[in-house]
């Protein structure tokens, strides 16, 4: 054993599969670092380069790749406020109020540490559990995932803003968008709204990109200021050793939470959507003062970070094992064993085990040398924070656009992108959490899959009284036990919990009870139109529906008395929506997004996205000359050179594309313009 060890630690330092190791962690970090984008398209573009190379060679590449982009996704999640990748959305709520009072740095120098000591960590745990993986695994069959997910659902639910109730509707209406499109059990299109678009399902991506990326872009361009709320401060060593030191202080804490992350991401179908969370509420549960969580507590960062990197490795045992990938990620890695004549299974921890151990040692070296390069640049990029929103928004604004265009290459992406992005603005300033919709909506298809399983398969609802799901039940219970407790006490002490930017100060009461009865209208339409569907079809959308709808009612109910006890509350609040210049602008901001689909439509979006970067200085900005030209033309670079020459994705075909064609000398080729 110690043998094949040394020989795997041998086949990573070897060139030139460490200098591909190096190429993945590169394009990883990069990856990571762009909302919209993540490892696995990285995977996708690394893998048809693989075929001739050695297994150690393409390992090298691609696991540099997958291993990375858990560290990386902490800089959009804690500069903006928007989740780098899916399992990234537990370290907004306390990473960016620590950028947004000047903490950037030390929120990175926790980060970062963490993240490799969650990466070696899992990457042991690859190690030394894969002989014990098995009976773990064999646990959790679909009972047990389904009753996972409703804890993670219920955590994140109490955990991510000011109402546990606002929380849970939230997670309601994430399962019910989950559903959009044909039925698994029977081909019955649901709630497609007579749109192909939705026939396949709603997508993912500009969901979130809509619920969190512009909401956070608009309330940037809106204050005309920079991220961080407070003057400019020590931003680089001084902030991040502090961030490192808090890291050692929280030892325990550390690791506690990667061990989760390891035993989290063994179980297929999981892993990153949920861990994070788990972990965060792990953090606040056993938090003996709690009352910082949310409002820039360095726990609320270090907890999810040490968690999703370990994820990692825990994710590659049931891959590496028996032939099951636990995610799209951990699927094309499966692919890319096979494409090496490496058969996962009994081979991979006998004749092939040194190959397996140096899957060990590259996630272990790659989570390193993540760590160090960030740790080197994360200066820098703290310095950011204190730089004026409008030399930020238009750059973000192009690669959030094009993370959500090349969900399918297809325009209803970016409606969709707009109407979340309109959504979560209103939900936003209305104080709703948006991190349960977005976890709901991942998890909905394994939730809807592991429900009629376990119904078909127990013949009704036996499967409720497994010991596992039992147990999983009493968490449930205990969660929104504790929560209810927590919000009387803090509201008898007159303390509020708000997480980030979901519950802030200034809730905007007209736009919590607008959001509150177009959700109750929602529901009990998608009651009504799934009762003619058959059982089994219909059987998920009112799980969904119904206990949405019966919260919602609950909630108007509450509100209603609420504003009976203060007359004319309402009709003030009214006034002050209004009269809310935020308001206005949000609208005008969205406008310019739809003038720039409407251009996409006729000039192109190699054309369109410059023109609205350019007029956004102008216009909001107020910046002048050189500046304005070149930021536009490094957005076209961008688009053509990367976008179009590397990504190859597909461009809309502009309406006005033949006279534009005319224009062009023919010494220019035309992907330089559509």
């Amino acid at each position: 054993m110690f043998s094949e060890f040394i020989s795997g630690a041998l086949l990573v330092f070897e060139w030139p599969a460490f200098g591909y190791l190096l190429l993945g962690i590169l394009v990883g970090l990069w990856l990571g670092a762009v909302p919209g984008l993540g490892g696995g398209l990285g995977i996708v573009l690394a893998l048809p380069f693989t075929y001739g190379m050695e297994p150690a060679q393409a390992i090298a590449l691609l696991l540099g790749i997958y291993a990375v982009t858990a560290t990386s996704d902490t800089i959009p999640s804690v500069m903006l406020g928007i989740p780098g990748t899916a399992s990234s959305q537990a370290t907004v709520l306390d990473g960016h109020p620590l950028a947004q009072s000047g903490k950037a740095a030390r929120a990175f120098g926790a980060a970062f540490t963490v993240s490799a000591f969650g990466g070696i960590f899992g990457a042991l745990m690859l190690a030394v559990s894969l002989p014990l993986a098995l009976p773990i695994i064999l646990k959790f069959n679909n009972p047990e995932l389904f009753m996972l997910a409703v804890a993670g659902l219920v955590m994140v639910s109490s955990l991510s803003g000011a109402s546990l109730v606002k929380g849970l509707i939230g997670a309601c209406l994430g399962l019910l968008l989950s559903t959009v499109g044909y039925a698994d059990d029977a081909s019955i299109p649901r709630y497609w709204l007579g749109t192909p678009y939705l026939l396949d399902s709603l997508p993912l991506i500009p969901a979130v990109l809509g619920l969190f990326a512009v909401p956070e872009l608009m309330d940037l361009a809106l204050r005309d200021s920079s991220i961080s709320r407070v003057d400019n401060r020590d931003g680089g060593s001084g902030e991040m050793m502090a961030g490192v030191r808090s890291a050692f202080r929280e030892w325990w804490l550390v690791l506690r939470c990667s061990a989760i992350g390891v035993y989290i991401g063994m179980i297929p179908g999981l892993g990153g959507a949920v861990v994070d969370w788990i972990a965060y509420g792990h953090a606040f549960q056993s938090s003996k003062d709690n009352s910082r969580f949310g409002k820039g507590d360095i726990r609320g960062v270090i907890a999810p970070e040490a968690a999703n990197n370990a994820v990692r490795g825990g994710a590659l045992i049931p891959t590496v094992a028996f032939g099951i990938p636990g995610s799209a990620m951990n699927a094309l890695l499966l692919s890319a064993l096979l494409i090496q004549g490496l058969q996962p299974g009994r081979a991979m921890l006998t004749t092939n085990l040194d190959i397996t151990f140096s899957m060990v040692w590259t996630i272990a070296i790659a989570n390193v040398l993540a760590a160090g390069l960030l740790m080197v640049w994360s200066g820098y990029i703290a310095r950011l924070a204190f730089l004026p929103s409008h030399w930020i928004v238009p750059g973000v604004m192009l690669f959030v656009l094009m993370g959500a265009w090349s969900a399918n290459f297809h325009t209803g992406d970016w409606v969709s992108l707009l109407a979340f992005s309109a959504i979560g603005f209103v939900m936003k300033r209305g104080g709703w959490a948006r991190p349960p919709v977005i976890l709901a909506f991942i998890l909905g298809g394994l939730m809807e899959n592991s429900f009629l399983l376990s119904w078909k398969i127990h013949q009704g609802v036996g499967w409720l009284s497994r010991p596992i799901v039992v147990v999983l039940g009493i968490v449930v219970v205990l969660t929104i036990a504790f929560a209810i407790r927590t919000a009387r006490k803090k509201a008898t002490t007159s303390t509020v919990n708000a997480s980030l930017s979901d519950a802030d100060d200034d809730e905007d009461m007209t736009l919590s009870l607008l959001t509150a009865v177009l959700l109750a209208v929602v529901f009990a339409g998608a009651c009504l139109a799934a009762l003619v569907w058959p059982t089994f079809v219909r059987a998920f959308p009112l799980i969904a529906a119904v206990p949405g709808l019966a919260l919602v009612l609950v909630l108007l109910t509450g509100e209603s008395r609420r504003l009976a006890r203060a007359p004319g509350a309402l009709k003030k609040a009214l006034q002050a929506t209004i009269a809310d210049p935020t308001n206005r602008k949000a609208a005008i901001f969205i406008g310019y997004l739809l003038a720039l689909f409407a251009g996409a439509l006729l000039i192109g979006q190699k054309l369109a996205i410059p023109a609205f970067v350019a007029i956004y200085l102008l216009r909001w900005g107020r910046f002048r000359g050189a500046a304005v030209a070149g930021y536009a033309c490094v957005c076209w670079a961008i688009l053509v050179l990367f976008y179009d020459r590397i990504v190859h994705i597909l461009w809309i075909r502009p309406l006005l594309a033949q006279p534009i064609d005319g224009l062009v000398p023919d010494w220019l080729p035309l992907w330089l313009i559509h």
